[in-house]
C-alpha cells in the first residue's frame, strides 16, 4: 500500500468544522475526480481551489464499480479509468501538488 505524507500544514475536520462554525460561517468544500480529464488537470484544479479559498477539498479516486454515486460522478470515474488512472499515480500526482 502507498503512503502519502504530507510535508505542509494540515488541519483536522473537527478544527475546520469548529473554527468555521465560531465564525458563524459554513464550508465550502468542493468535489473533483482524479484523473478526468487527467492528472495534470486535477493537480492544477486542486492549486486553483485551494486559491479560491476551499475549506476541505474532497478528491474521489475513481474505482471500477461506483454504483452508490450518481450519474455525474460514475461518468467521470469511467472516463479516468479509462485514460489509466490509479491509486499510485493519483498519489505520485499529489506528492507534487503538496
Amino acid at each position: 500500500m502507498a503512503v502519502l505524507s504530507v510535508s505542509t500544514p494540515t488541519v483536522g475536520l473537527s478544527e475546520t468544522f469548529t473554527r468555521l462554525r465560531n465564525q458563524g460561517k459554513v464550508a465550502f468544500i468542493p468535489y473533483i475526480t482524479a484523473g478526468d480529464p487527467d492528472l495534470s488537470t486535477t493537480a492544477e484544479a486542486l492549486k486553483i481551489l485551494d486559491a479560491c479559498g476551499s475549506d476541505i477539498i474532497e478528491l474521489g479516486v475513481p474505482y471500477s464499480d461506483p454504483l452508490a454515486d450518481g450519474p455525474v460522478i460514475q461518468a467521470a470515474a469511467t472516463r479516468a479509468l479509462a485514460r489509466g488512472t490509479n491509486f499510485n499515480a493519483i498519489l505520485s500526482m499529489l506528492k507534487e501538488v503538496l
